[in-house]
């Protein structure tokens, strides 16, 4: 279940930074990687959900690692500006998901 969640992230960041590449769909190869990305990204998300994830938790974790990921890809590839406070702000976002999962166990087993 959690790898199909990784791949449902990979699609997702390979859409969204392609979107950034194709330049306003300006340019045929990106918006390719945009459709099949999101449909890799929808696709594997919906098995997740099918095999019992809860789906607060799968879209958390989904939405948070995505984010994570795009905008390391974005200062690494496009030289993106980041800061401590951006830094600050990405570490919440994923602490959150993490009290988002350990909650989501503790109401299964209470």
């Amino acid at each position: 279940m959690y790898l199909l969640l990784a791949l449902a992230i990979m699609g997702e960041v390979v859409a969204t930074v392609s979107l950034k590449l194709s330049e306003g769909f300006t340019k045929p190869w990106p918006v390719v990687a945009v459709v099949v990305g999101y449909l890799v990204a929808f696709t594997s998300l919906g098995y997740v959900l099918k095999a019992g994830m809860p789906i607060g938790v799968a879209y958390a974790i989904w939405c948070a690692f995505g984010i994570a990921a795009v905008a390391a890809v974005g200062v690494v590839l496009f030289e993106e500006p980041i800061n401590l406070t951006m830094i600050g702000g990405l570490v919440l976002v994923v602490l959150g998901v993490v009290a988002i999962e350990l909650g989501s166990a503790g109401a299964s087993a209470g």
